[in-house]
C-alpha cells in the first residue's frame, strides 16, 4: 500500500507535510503573521521588484472601469488594492479583503497613509466562505493567495456566485516553470535563497520554506484552468509570465 493510500479525507497539504484540514488555516495565519511587518520588503527582495509587473498585468487584463467593485482577495497589505482605488473612482468601490488580520492591519495603515480608504472597504474573509451577496461583483482579483486556500474549488466557486454576470476572476499565482532548466535554476534559489533571506529579513527561515513548498504543491497551469472552468466560468485562459514562473488565470461568469 502506498503512502498515499494510507492518507485520509480530513487531511491536506501544508508545503510538503499532510495536516488535518481543520488545521491549515491556522498554520498558514502564523506563517503571514510572522512576516507581515517585512511582506513587501520580502517580495521586492525575492522577484528582484517583478511581483510589481505581474500584478500591473493582472490589473491591465483586469479591465476595471469607473464606477465598478472590485474585490481584491489576500490582499494583504492592500498594494492591489490602492490601484484598483484609483481606477474605479469616487463612485466605485474596492473591497480589500484577507483573512489575516496581521496583514489587513498592515495593508489599512499603508492605504491610510496613501490617503486611499475613502472607497477602500477592509473586511476580514475566508475566501471559501465570501461574505458578500450573490451578483454583487464586477471582478475579481487574487494574488499570490489561492494556493494557501485550503479548498481551492470551494473559493472559486465563492468567488463564481458572487461575481455579477459578465464579471472576472483573476488569479495571480506562481506557477510551473515551461523550460526545465529554467525550473532546476529556480528549484535551487527556492530552496537555498529564499529561506535564507527569511532568515536574514524577519528571523523567520522557516515560514519562506513553507511558502517555497506551497508554490511546488499548487496545481500547474491546466490543472488549475481546469478547476476555474469546474467552477463555473467560461471563456477561460491563462498568460504564463517569467518563463512560467508566474500565470495568471482569467475566468468570465457567464
Amino acid at each position: 500500500m502506498s503512502s498515499q493510500d494510507n492518507l485520509t479525507d480530513d487531511t491536506t497539504d501544508f508545503g510538503y507535510e499532510r495536516v488535518k484540514t481543520a488545521d491549515k488555516a491556522g498554520r498558514v495565519r502564523e506563517v503571514f503573521d510572522s512576516v507581515a511587518a517585512q511582506y513587501d520588503l520580502m517580495n521586492d527582495l525575492m522577484s528582484g521588484g517583478l511581483h510589481r509587473l505581474w500584478k500591473r498585468f493582472t490589473i491591465e487584463l483586469s479591465a476595471v472601469r469607473s464606477g465598478q467593485t472590485v474585490l481584491d482577495i489576500a490582499g494583504g497589505t492592500g498594494d492591489l488594492a490602492a490601484k484598483f482605488s484609483k481606477l474605479v473612482g469616487a463612485d466605485g468601490k474596492v473591497i480589500l479583503a484577507d483573512i489575516n488580520a496581521a496583514m489587513l492591519s498592515v495593508g489599512r495603515d499603508r492605504l491610510i497613509d496613501k490617503g486611499a480608504l475613502s472607497n477602500i472597504d477592509v473586511v476580514q474573509a475566508d475566501a471559501q466562505f465570501l461574505p458578500f451577496e450573490d451578483n454583487s461583483i464586477d471582478c475579481i482579483t487574487i494574488a499570490f493567495g489561492l494556493r494557501n486556500v485550503t479548498d481551492k474549488a470551494k473559493a472559486l466557486k465563492s468567488m463564481h456566485r458572487i461575481l455579477k454576470p459578465g464579471g472576472r476572476v483573476l488569479v495571480l499565482e506562481f506557477s510551473k516553470p515551461t523550460s526545465p532548466l529554467l525550473s532546476r535554476v529556480y528549484d535551487a534559489y527556492s530552496f537555498s535563497a529564499l529561506p535564507a533571506m527569511g532568515k536574514l529579513i524577519t528571523d523567520d527561515a522557516d515560514s519562506y520554506r513553507y511558502l517555497a513548498e506551497s508554490i511546488r504543491k499548487h496545481p500547474d497551469q491546466e490543472s488549475l484552468l481546469e478547476m476555474v472552468e469546474d467552477a463555473g466560468f467560461v471563456d477561460c485562459r491563462y498568460h504564463n509570465m517569467t518563463g512560467g514562473i508566474v500565470a495568471v488565470h482569467r475566468g468570465i461568469k457567464g
